[in-house]
C-alpha cells in the first residue's frame, strides 16, 4: 500500500483527498501546516507528496526546495496543489522540484490520474538492473543513482528519468512533445517549456557534462556521448 503525504492547510479539502484516496487504495497521512508537513516526510519516508503551495509558516515552494536538496528525501515525488495557476507559478513549481502540478479546483477523478502517472513512471521497482554511461556520466538505473566521474549527485525523480530517457537514445534527437509524453506521462497537462525548464536544471547538476545535451534549435535535445 502505497503512502500519501497530504500537506494542505485546509482541512476539509485535505480530508476529502484522503478519502479518495483511501477509496483508491492508498495510505493518506495529513499534515495541516508546512513545519508539520516537512517533518512528516522527512521521518515518515511515503511514496508521493501532494503539496499546497500557500501554507501557513512555511511555503510549499521552500518546503519542495528542502526535500529535492536532500539525499533521504529527493526521490519522493511531489505534485502541488495550487489556486496559483498562471504560468509563471507553473515554472516556479517545477524549478524547485516539482514533478507534476495541478491548479485548484480540480476534478478528484484528474487528481487520481496525475496521483497514478506520477507513481508509475517514478516507480523504483519497475526498472531493470543495469547501467548505461555516457562520457564520463553513469546512470546505475536499478539504483536510480547518477554519478559523474565517480562522484554521485543527486537528482529529482523527473531529472533522472529526463537524463534517462535521453540517456537510452543517445544521439537521437528528442522532441519536446515527446519527451513531455515520455518523461512526464500521458495525462500531464502543460507545454514544452516545462521541458526547458528541467533540462537547464539538469544541466547545472551535471556541472561540465551538462554539454553533452544539446539543444536542437526549433525542435528539442539530444544527448551526445562525448
Amino acid at each position: 500500500m502505497k503512502t500519501i503525504l497530504i500537506i494542505e492547510d485546509e482541512q476539509d479539502l485535505a480530508e476529502l483527498i484522503a478519502f479518495n484516496l483511501e477509496k483508491e487504495g492508498y495510505h493518506p497521512l495529513i499534515a495541516l501546516d508546512g513545519a508539520e508537513g516537512l517533518e512528516a516526510a522527512r521521518s515518515g519516508n511515503p511514496d508521493m507528496i501532494l503539496l499546497d503551495l500557500m501554507l501557513p509558516g512555511l511555503q510549499g515552494t521552500e518546503i519542495c526546495k528542502l526535500l529535492k536538496s536532500s539525499s533521504r528525501t529527493a526521490k519522493i515525488p511531489v505534485v502541488m496543489l495550487t489556486a496559483k495557476g498562471e504560468e509563471i507559478d507553473r515554472v516556479v513549481g517545477f524549478e524547485v522540484g516539482a514533478d507534476d502540478y495541478l491548479v485548484k479546483p480540480f476534478s478528484t477523478r484528474e487528481l487520481m490520474l496525475r496521483i497514478k502517472a506520477v507513481l508509475r513512471r517514478t516507480g523504483s521497482g519497475e526498472a531493470e538492473s543495469r547501467v548505461i554511461k555516457a562520457g564520463p556520466i553513469t546512470i546505475d538505473v536499478d539504483r536510480h543513482a547518477v554519478s559523474v566521474g565517480g562522484d554521485e549527485i543527486i537528482l529529482t525523480t523527473t531529472e533522472f528519468n529526463l537524463l534517462l530517457n535521453l540517456a537510452e537514445r543517445l544521439g537521437r534527437v528528442q522532441s519536446r512533445d515527446r519527451l513531455l509524453k515520455d518523461v512526464w506521462g500521458m495525462s500531464h497537462i502543460g507545454d514544452t517549456r516545462t521541458v526547458d525548464t528541467h533540462i537547464t536544471r539538469l544541466r547545472t547538476k551535471l556541472g561540465d557534462c551538462g554539454d553533452l545535451i544539446k539543444t536542437v534549435r526549433g525542435f528539442g535535445y539530444k544527448m551526445e556521448e562525448q
